[in-house]
């Protein structure tokens, strides 16, 4: 091994001793005992330190600031000399601003030395210039992992992820957000807290970071647009440089005005001063964006080394060193002092004048080195090994420069640490490290092979998998001590460094790890865990928050399931510990704000907007409900005080209606319709009143609606009947009086009314609707007469009538009915429902990859319909019936005539079916429910649970549970086939559907009666079944099947 070195040597700097010559214009090997062990060469402005492989520093060169590290005289060295001050330490690092040095230990220690005129050797102190290594103390509790120098300012990346500036700082390069005066002492720049740093480097006065990931930020100085922002501002904040995000920069390398950046694919860009060439572009303009040297395309380059303003690049697999810029000084190596702008072959022994490939040359180049104006190369001598074995490459990172991260090996050590086993210092300090930092954690579990490479909103660059991995060795751990120290580091030092505002998308990868931490799970913790992770997710700004929002929406139905779960079971938790139930009466408590609680729930309520709105595979609808809720809370009350607050500012469940199942959504309906109907009644009691004190004839005013009708005219009376009621009215309780019959309408009758009525208004004789064969649902016809309004009307006044009066109807709308009504987007799904046939063709466009779809479907924007026995055609679009559907538009087809069928097509009729539903229930209460809770309010449904029905049965008037005729009835019902079982729900109330709640809200009563000839006879208005004393168990079940034949049956086929 070898070292050769080039450029100006005035002071001594290339270390080649008392030499007439002060410019060395090409490669000269260095006659030094050490130079076989060169790690590293640091060149300041005319000063040189040589790093060793055992880690030993020597300097050459200038020392008029004592940048040498002496500490005995100002005067030059022209020899490497040993810095015997640092004789105790293992350095391993250093770097070089104009006339000082910075040095690094294995320790992480940082030492300085030399001029001290802005502060950059981060002392405090007032000395102009320090001639012997002094440690930091400002940074010294410290560990440091990199370090780099600008002119007279300095960089330091510590493991935690933490960067610190000192020094000048007239253009912002400190990026501590001000300029002018001089910062003496390692300051944080906190602008850039939580991102995971890997690399840092600094220009003459201006100042670099790169993420793991490839983010690039740049500050300082950018008066030639060195900072490639695309402008000529400096900045003295970190700002991004967006435009080689996605290319992925491991490397950069600047010199006193410009920026040369190395990407992942061996790439070279460069941006600023050009003046001379050292961006290597050809011209000797200055680029204020990063430009590719196109030159050295199709080479991969593994190395660069800038100077003052020249440049290096290394291409291994040709053995060349490429040099560019200022060549006054023979800093090219070229062999003259002529400047270069492209890249020039380096004219050393390790590629020979005349040879076109190097395979041959017994020396292979180990790392380039540049500053000031000159250059060094450490060149290895066994070429046997292949081609350019043992290079340096740039883009890799030394370990021992990297912040700390929990790798996979790692997080089993942790595992297997045993209960009482004496803890490793390197291990506590690992832990307490990475769990606390935020930059730390955000840099473990990334996805391998540069996969992580560009972080954005669609790609966190996170391997799920292997994170998980690490909290389930997290999980098993034993150790009681190293247990505490990760939750203390989380729960005290974690979430208290989340942001609102954080510096980059790279920074919340935090959000999507930290929910596996298996203390999640415990919801004691919430106060602690939950609450700020909770708090914290919220007080994101807009732009953060939709990321963590979009990939959460991304993870597995088991992470998103999970991050569910462990929020509900914190609220109920809440619920039970921080609202006991008070001992005897009603035990229900009356909810209250509470901080945590609306944390979780606010936390829920965004999961259940993801799980609805971005996510593909959907968590059920029923997996947010609480349904322990209205057993521990009186939610008519807080439904109450909801539809009060007229300001918002009430805290109450009902701004978070999935916490609510179908049975306490049911109440909450039944509390709206009885505060409604209050209110209507109240307000006819009072105007009778105030009526009947100047007019003591007026009649009493009706507390409720009661519909006259005969059962031969039963559309055109109740239109009349509802004519005379105010929307007001319609709130009011309904009672229905059939002419010349004297029942009294206790519930049943009404039931008997509502079927009767709609099986005349859905009869084909009026044409309002139209039946789709392949699904036996019903939908508005395109067409009708003007007159027809009201029955339109009519229909939307029944099912709010319907919802008010607690009285299923069979209406055999699909579910895209209610998704109208509540304002929901409809799409090809509930085309399906309503006709499987259409929304098949549909799919099979839209399923059709080939190019010649027009020809195959021959399709315009448009479509046709049968208007009165005459075909028109519908043009979906302006146009329309002159635009072909293609491969392009044909997702705007399908859309345009979904919306056609299910909207334009039926708009008048909709909205006058719409306006008679809102007239009876248009309150608050709607937005409460889904589309198919508010179906199921309105239909029932059909989800059976016979078991249910039987014991929730009762007994009257004789019988009881265990009587024979009693268990002979519940064996022959459970042995008959569903169509039966259904046809004995019809005929004993009225409905063979069920409410929303469940079988559980259908409460039948059997009664005894003494001759057993007769059938069994069905109280609909009660759901009282009269059920004779049969002998045997035959006869019951003759007698039953013969009574649930007989019934009229009100349901729609």
């Amino acid at each position: 091994m070898a070292l050769y070195c080039w450029g100006s040597t005035v002071h001594g700097e290339l270390g080649l001793g008392g030499i007439e010559e002060e410019q060395i214009m090409t490669p000269r090997e260095m006659d030094w005992s050490q130079a076989a062990n060169v790690q590293q060469a640091a060149c300041g402005g005319s000063h040189t330190l040589l790093l060793t492989n055992d880690g030993k520093l020597y300097t050459c060169g200038n020392n008029d600031h004592g940048q040498l590290g002496h500490d005995t005289n100002n005067l030059p060295n022209k020899r490497p000399q040993f810095i015997s001050a640092l004789e105790n330490y293992i350095v391993t690092q250093v770097s070089c601003g104009l006339s000082h040095s910075l040095a690094l230990t294995n320790w992480g220690q940082l030492f300085s030395w030399g001029s001290n005129a802005t502060g950059q050797l981060g002392h405090d102190l007032d000395m102009v210039s320090y001639p012997a290594p002094r440690m930091i103390k400002s940074i010294a509790t410290k560990t440091v992992v990199q370090i780099s120098c600008g002119h007279s300012h300095c960089l330091a990346l510590t493991n935690s992820g933490e960067l610190f500036a000192w020094g000048a700082n007239e253009y912002g390069q400190l990026g501590l957000g001000t300029t002018g005066k001089k910062v003496p002492t390692a300051t944080l720049v906190k602008s850039l807290a939580g991102i995971p740093i890997a690399f840092i480097a600094c220009g003459g006065n201006h100042s670099f970071a790169v993420s793991k990931s490839g983010a690039i930020f740049g500050w300082g100085k950018n008066t030639f647009g060195q900072l490639g922002l695309n402008d000529l501002d400096s900045r003295c904040y970190p700002t991004q440089l967006k435009t080689l995000r996605s290319l992925g920069v491991r490397y950069i390398s600047c010199g006193d005005d410009f920026s040369v950046f190395l990407t992942q694919e061996g790439g070279v860009f460069t941006c600023g001063l050009g003046t001379f060439g050292q961006l290597g572009h050809g011209t000797h303009g200055n680029e204020i964006l990063p430009r590719m040297v196109f030159e050295l395309m199709g080479s991969k380059i593994t190395q660069i080394a800038c100077g003052r303003k020249h440049t290096l690049a290394f291409v291994p697999s040709r053995g060349k060193v490429y040099g560019f810029g200022l060549g006054g000084v023979g800093q090219l190596g070229v062999g003259s002092s002529v400047s270069f702008n492209t890249p020039q072959i380096v004219r050393g022994p390790w590629f020979e004048s005349f040879q076109i490939d190097a395979a041959q040359s017994t020396l292979i180049v180990g790392k380039i080195f540049s500053g000031g104006d000159r250059c060094f190369v450490s060149l290895l001598s066994d070429a046997s090994a292949g081609e350019a074995c043992g290079s340096a490459d740039f883009r890799l990172y030394s370990p021992d420069t990297q912040i700390l991260s929990l790798t996979a090996d790692a997080s089993r050590e942790l595992a297997a640490v045993q209960a009482e086993q004496t803890l490793d210092m390197d291990l506590i300090s690992l832990v307490e490290t990475v769990f606390k930092s935020l930059a730390c954690f955000n840099a473990s579990w990334l996805l391998p092979n540069y996969e992580h490479i560009c972080c954005t909103s669609k790609h966190p660059g996170v391997d799920v998998g292997a994170a998980e991995e690490a909290f389930e060795c997290i999980r098993k751990i034993e150790h009681d001590t190293l247990k505490q120290l990760i939750w203390e580091a989380i729960s005290t030092e974690l979430l208290s460094s989340l942001v609102a505002s954080p510096a980059d998308v790279e920074t919340l990868r935090v959000y999507l790890t930290l929910p596996m931490y298996h203390e999640f799970i415990n919801a004691k913790n919430y106060a602690k865990l939950h609450s700020p992770f909770s708090q914290a997710v919220q007080n994101l700004q807009k732009i953060p928050l939709k990321i963590v929002t979009q990939w959460w929406s991304n993870q597995t139905k088991e992470y998103f399931e999970r991050l569910l779960e462990n929020f509900k079971n914190v609220v109920l938790y809440i619920m039970e510990f921080k609202f006991p139930k008070v001992v005897g009466g009603d035990t229900r408590q009356e909810i209250r704000y509470e901080p945590n609680l609306a944390a979780m729930l606010n936390l829920m309520a965004m999961l259940y907007k993801i799980n609805h709105t971005l996510r593909t595979e959907k968590l059920p609808y029923e997996q947010f409900h609480i349904n322990e809720i209205d057993d521990m809370f009186d939610i008519r009350l807080d439904y109450v005080r909801w539809v009060s607050d007229t300001n918002g500012t009430y805290f109450s469940l009902c701004n978070y209606p999935f916490v609510f199942n179908a049975s306490a959504k049911t109440l909450l309906l039944q509390t709206d319709q009885s505060i409604q109907m209050h209110q209507a009644m109240q307000n006819s009691v009072n105007q009778t009143g105030l009526l009947a004190m100047f007019l003591p004839e007026v009649q009493t005013i009706a507390q409720y609606i009661v519909l006259n009708v005969t059962r031969e005219n039963i559309v055109q009376d109740t239109i009349r009947e509802l004519a005379q009621y105010t929307a007001n009215d319609l709130k009011k309780p309904i009672k229905i009086r059939f002419h010349g019959e004297e029942a009294e309408d206790a519930g049943g009758v009404r039931k008997e009314f509502f079927m009767l009525l709609l099986r005349d208004i859905l009869d084909p004789k009026y044409g309002m609707f139209k039946t789709f064969e392949d699904s036996q649902s019903i939908w508005f016809t395109e067409d009708y007469f003007e007159n027809e309004d009201a029955m339109f009307a009519l229909i939307g006044i029944l099912c709010g009538l319907a919802i008010y009066n607690f009285t299923i109807i069979n209406l055999p709308f699909p579910l895209a009915l209610y998704k109208k009504l509540l304002g929901e987007e409809v799409d090809i799904k509930d085309l399906r429902d309503l006709s499987p046939m259409m929304a098949q063709s549909m799919q099979a466009i839209l399923d059709y990859a080939e190019s010649d779809l027009e020809e195959v479907f021959d399709l315009t924007f448009s479509t046709t319909r049968d208007y009165f026995g005459e075909m028109q055609t519908i043009e979906l679009k302006p146009g329309g019936e002159q635009i072909r559907v293609t491969q392009d538009n044909k997702q705007e087809f399908v859309q345009l005539y979904i919306d056609y069928v299910l909207n334009k097509s039926v708009e008048k009729s909709f909205n006058q079916f719409r306006f008679g539903f809102m007239k009876v229930c248009g309150g608050r209460v709607l937005k409460l429910f889904k589309a198919h809770e508010l179906m199921a309010v309105i239909i029932g449904n059909q989800e059976y649970d016979w078991i249910a029905l039987e014991e929730n049965a009762e007994y009257k008037n004789g019988y009881q549970s265990g009587d024979l005729q009693i268990r002979w009835f519940w064996e022959v019902f459970h042995e008959l086939p569903l169509e039966e079982k259904k046809k004995f729900l019809l005929f004993l109330t009225g409905c063979d559907r069920i409410p929303i709640q469940g079988m559980k809200a259908i409460k039948i009563f059997i009664q005894p009666t003494p001759d057993d000839k007769f059938l069994p006879v069905a109280h609909t208005c009660f759901n009282l079944l009269d059920l004779p004393r049969y002998s045997t168990k035959e006869k019951l079940r003759y007698k039953l099947l013969q009574a649930i034949q007989q019934t009229q049956g009100f349901s729609l086929v």
